[in-house]
């Protein structure tokens, strides 16, 4: 099922190709009764886009649950929210904004989908199509390839987010355990030096030393504005995490304007901080 659990629903072209993917595959898809809503920034008020995630998680006959896009307003859904119990796990699918849901599931110790949104779903190459379903499908996954830093190997839980919005859930109910976890990063549109701020934010309140690793995806359109004195944004990463001794990759194929293949947060990975690669285990 379908539903717009943050902002409202502008790209009806992108949108319609991403269906079309899924219908191609030979899956049905349906629709909330909310989903072209608008309220302000948001797709619909709280309530309805609470209603639509609680009807298509407890819906026995929908498997999955798809994110049209993000945007910002999933975290406005989790207060004092609980996930209805179900007899059948489902995936939840998404990223962006959608990490508030990605880690309220993580949280409840339920398994959902960092991948992409149905209105950036028909951009995405055929690697990427493929892992998605992949998972989907209960297929083998491909290990991905990034850059090592080194601090030699890890194997823990993954739990992927985009930064931005999970350092809003920092000191939150809705933080998963991190103690020997992989974190996976990615971001967009911001500068170097709110990267910055954010990854110190993360330094400040400890969560970073709990870590087995880091991998990092892609952090896109993070430039200073012009004439703005900075370091470019990778060197604001090696600054701000490569003292933490512990494995780090950065270039993984995850993340804003390009490839964005899909990760299942609580799956059981390798990262190996020396040839660059995360592996399922």
């Amino acid at each position: 099922m379908v539903i717009s659990s943050s902002g409202a629903l502008r790209q009806t072209q992108a949108w319609e190709a991403g269906l079309q993917i899924w219908r191609d595959r030979g899956y049905r898809i349906d629709f909330d009764p909310h989903w072209q809503a608008q309220d302000g920034y948001l797709a619909g008020s709280d309530a309805q886009r609470r209603a639509a995630l609680a009807q298509a998680w407890s819906d026995p006959d929908c498997q999955g649950v798809l994110c049209s896009r993000g945007g910002y307003g999933s975290s406005r859904l989790l207060e004092q929210w609980q996930w209805p119990v179900i007899a059948q796990p489902k995936w939840l699918i998404g990223f962006s904004d959608v990490t508030g849901l990605l880690w309220s599931l993580a949280k409840a110790q339920s398994m959902s989908l960092h991948g992409p949104v149905l209105t950036t779903l028909a951009q995405e190459p055929e690697a990427s199509l493929e892992q998605l379903f992949a998972c989907l499908e209960g297929r083998p996954l491909r290990p991905l390839q990034g850059h090592g830093w080194g601090g030699g190997r890890a194997v823990g839980p993954l739990i992927v987010a985009n930064l931005t919005v999970a350092t809003h859930l920092l000191a939150t109910p809705l933080l998963p355990c991190l103690q020997g976890a992989i974190l996976a990063l990615e971001d967009v549109t911001e500068a170097p030096y709110r990267i910055d701020r954010l990854l110190t934010q993360w330094r400040l309140s400890g969560q970073l030393s709990q870590l087995a690793g880091i991998a990092l995806g892609r952090f896109s359109r993070c430039h200073a504005p012009p004439g703005y004195s900075s370091w470019p944004v990778e060197q604001v990463l090696q600054d701000r995490l490569a003292d933490l001794k512990i494995p780090i990759v950065s270039e993984l194929p995850f993340g804003h304007d390009g490839p964005n293949l899909a990760l299942p947060l609580g799956a059981g990975v390798e990262l190996d901080g020396m040839t660059g690669s995360l592996r399922w285990i």
